[in-house]
């Protein structure tokens, strides 16, 4: 059951959510090209916020804006009701805003500790005198991942020699860690196994009962119905559909994905093939 997209409350109403995370009228374009038309959508804290789409949706576009890559072309966006306009990626994790990318951003031969704080390791002294607290990064690492319900019994190996969903969990728990409100995971799933994407949901979960927004960019809404709280379709750069999650069920999101009628043709005409 698709409902209407309405302005969020202001943070003025007595008793209303201010979204973590909030895109009003967004445009992106790029020259002549239009990436995304006019894309309203808000991401509430302690919630998990699904963003479906298939390739060419829009949907790395939209990830880039709200993770400061790109600014919109037209419209405004909103961290915790306060129009914000980041210059960098790094603009938007000040902010509170963490992206996992694909990617992930990790260093495949560098110790799973050492991966954890890339970047951000914590040091004694001063100056040209300043030394890594390398006991102090382990016991955090390990203190952190326990936290999000990862287990990992040597941290000194590779980060590399961990599976897909465990690469992912650590980038998890790193963002968390260093103060992510919103964490923006894209297509955690699209390159695991089953029993790895199970793995990386719970972590989701996790996330969300510790109070921080998830924005979930993926395109299988088996996953996404699984975790998600509230869902928006996106298609050729539009908004298409907006749902929540005691309003629709697996079919209707898998259906709304995949096309309605478009789906229902597609069937009709193998199963003529078939006969």
């Amino acid at each position: 059951m698709t409902i209407s997209t309405e302005e969020t409350p202001s943070a003025s109403d007595e008793g209303a959510v201010v979204p973590a995370l909030q895109l009003r009228h967004a445009s992106k374009s790029f020259g002549s090209v239009i990436a995304l038309h006019d894309i309203s959508l808000h991401v509430d804290p302690g919630t998990v916020t699904c963003v479906l789409g298939d390739n060419g949706a829009g949907k790395s576009t939209l990830i880039k804006i709200l993770s400061g890559v790109h600014q919109p072309s037209d419209g405004a966006l909103l961290v915790a009701g306060k129009e914000e306009k980041f210059g960098s990626p790094r603009d938007a994790l000040a902010a509170g805003i963490a992206t996992v990318f694909q990617d992930l951003a990790t260093v495949p031969l560098m110790s799973v500790w050492r991966n954890f704080f890339l970047g951000n390791e914590p040091v004694k002294g001063f100056g040209p005198f300043q030394f890594l607290e390398s006991a102090k990064a382990r016991r955090i690492c390990r203190e952190e991942l326990l936290a999000m319900g990862i287990d990992i019994r040597d941290l000194e190996q590779p980060v590399g020699t961990l599976s897909g969903g465990e690469r992912q969990a650590v980038a998890i728990a790193r963002a968390v860690y260093f103060g992510a409100k919103v964490l923006i995971l894209d297509e955690p799933t699209s390159a695991l196994g089953v029993k790895q994407s199970g793995v990386v949901l719970k972590y989701i979960l996790q996330a969300r009962e510790r109070g921080i927004a998830v924005v979930f960019i993926t395109h299988n809404p088996h996953h996404a119905f699984m975790v998600g709280d509230r869902f928006y379709l996106l298609n050729r750069g539009r908004l298409r559909n907006e749902f929540v999650r005691d309003k629709v069920t697996r079919e209707e999101l898998v259906k709304a994905m995949a096309g309605g009628a478009e789906l229902e043709a597609l069937a009709h005409e193998l199963e003529s093939v078939s006969r």
